[in-house]
């Protein structure tokens, strides 16, 4: 971001990137950049940007050994667990990065993040020469995170971003010092891209006082195929009459829904209170420890792969990414 006339943050073409920062080419590797057409604030970013990211990493990805995604911070987020289900058997490493304080200030993180992203997208095993973070993550602070279990929870200072349900893939000191045992596998299969998201999906979020014409307005709307429901603790909700009428009714048109925790940390346990053990004769899915950013990506996902009402209930279930932990 650079700022404008009006001393307002506006987004700039990265191409400048290289003016700004001279020290890229003290690296010892080759890079170059893509830009997205137009630059955008990350706020008004949608599913086909993710398609065009996803779509730009498959034409390119036997060309370089990784790939540095420069992204606004707002909805980081959501972008890097949408591009960790679009990118399936990822072989290679993806690093989304971005600053707090725009690059051309002087006392900016966009040049720590970016130099340190691109180190860890080339990172090799010392022994083994193979791919160190074949993943989608987030750089940020000196702290590597999977992507689709990041959350934004800061706006005021340089640590942006948090996985309260999973441990640090990396962190940056003097030396980069990797987790090796939190960090996927190679896949055996080879890099497949998917290119279709069902974006028809709403966030239905519980507080005290929700009433029934709010519930109604967001179940029935034209087309819903899936809810990412925002529950209370390990999972609870209301046992009134008319809140449970309206989840069956929308389930009985078929709307999946994905039960997930308000809380930052802990996980959904359906059945543990009362309170939420009618979720399961619903047909309400638990999230389990899934952030409300990656369910959303999930349930896009899945319902965008177009199988039974058996089979998306199936995959909502399973750990696809690493965005859940199984017991």
């Amino acid at each position: 971001m650079t700022y404008n006339q009006q001393g307002e943050l506006v987004p700039t073409n990265f191409e400048q990137i290289r003016a700004k920062m001279p020290e890229l080419s003290q690296l010892n590797m080759h890079v170059e950049v893509v830009s997205l057409g137009e630059p955008i604030d990350s706020s008004n970013v949608t599913p086909d940007d993710w398609y065009k990211m996803a779509a730009i990493i498959e034409e390119n990805y036997s060309r370089y050994d990784g790939f540095v995604v420069l992204h606004g911070t707002d909805t980081m987020a959501y972008s890097a667990a949408a591009l960790s289900f679009l990118l399936e058997n990822l072989g290679k490493t993806v690093v989304f990065t971005g600053a707090q304080i725009p690059v051309g200030r002087v006392r900016t993180d966009a040049r720590r993040n970016l130099m340190t992203a691109l180190e860890i997208a080339v990172a090799r095993h010392p022994a083994a020469g193979t791919v160190r973070v074949p993943e989608v993550c987030i750089f940020f602070n000196d702290v590597l995170i999977r992507g689709n279990r990041a959350k934004k929870v800061e706006s005021q200072q340089y640590s942006a971003f948090r996985s309260e349900n999973y441990p640090a893939l990396a962190r940056a000191g003097i030396e980069l010092e990797f987790n090796d045992k939190q960090i996927r596998l190679l896949p055996a299969a080879r890099l497949h891209t998917h290119q279709h998201l069902d974006d028809r999906v709403t966030l239905l979020s519980l507080y005290p006082g929700l009433t029934e014409r709010m519930v109604r307005a967001q179940l029935e709307a034209q087309g819903l195929r899936g809810c990412v429901l925002e529950t209370y603790g390990s999972g609870n909700a209301p046992t009134t009459t008319w809140f449970l009428n309206c989840l069956r009714e929308a389930r009985d048109r078929g709307v999946q829904f994905l039960n997930v925790s308000q809380c930052e940390e802990g996980r959904v346990i359906q059945g543990r209170y009362e309170t939420s053990a009618h979720f399961t004769d619903l047909g309400i899915i638990g999230g389990d420890d899934i952030t409300r950013e990656a369910a959303i990506a999930k349930l896009m996902f899945v319902l965008g792969l177009g199988g039974s009402a058996v089979e998306t209930s199936r995959l909502l279930t399973h750990d696809l990414r690493g965005e859940i932990t199984l017991d």
